[in-house]
């Protein structure tokens, strides 16, 4: 069942992009079924993506980076949807993370433990990848290595729990009938 506050990261750095209708079908789809949707659009943010100093010194957010937190906050669940670039995420969504979910805004070191409090815990999340790489050549030739840092080293690390994470492709030679199956595993995510 579908959460009653939904964020919809719309995570592809072109707004015009099939992510882009992908990410608005969720989107619509949880509005139709009764949630409250915030939908944020990674083209139209603006904050530098380099988290230039580490964590040796804080810089100061943006506005686009806090109202990305407030966001978070206040759902009670993230639908991701973005492409699969090079083996990941695009730059500019990878920078959203870095900048983002820092030590004491998504995470904590509490004493001398090695493993953090999750500071966004009791949300899920839910990911829709579009990629040319076929998912079972993802899984037999990269052993899901984005798909595996997403889950486990960023969106569980800071209590995000996924509750759901699909991999639809190949984009570049879909018909239009393999794209429509594409929005139904988009809706699919509100649901």
């Amino acid at each position: 069942m579908i959460s009653t506050r939904v964020l919809v990261l719309d995570g592809h750095p072109d707004g015009t992009s099939l992510c882009s209708a992908l990410a608005a079908a969720a989107a619509e789809t949880a509005r139709a079924r009764g949630a409250e949707v915030r939908v944020m659009q990674l083209c139209a943010m603006e904050f530098d993506p380099n988290l230039a100093h580490g964590y040796n010194s804080r810089m100061a957010h943006e506005p686009d980076i806090v109202a990305f937190l407030d966001a978070i906050r206040w759902c009670d669940t993230l639908i991701l949807v973005h492409p699969l670039w090079w083996g990941a995420a695009p730059a500019k969504l990878k920078g959203l993370i870095d900048r983002a979910f820092l030590p004491g805004i998504a995470f904590a070191y509490e004493g001398d433990g090695h493993f953090p409090r999750k500071l966004f815990e009791g949300r899920t999340a839910r990911v829709l990848i579009t990629a040319d790489t076929p998912s079972w050549y993802l899984w037999l030739g990269y052993r899901n290595g984005w798909l595996n840092v997403l889950r486990r080293q960023i969106l569980d690390f800071v209590g995000l729990k996924v509750t759901h994470m699909k991999v639809v492709g190949t984009i570049r030679d879909a018909t239009p009938a393999r794209i429509e199956t594409f929005f139904a595993a988009a809706r699919k995510l509100a649901g």
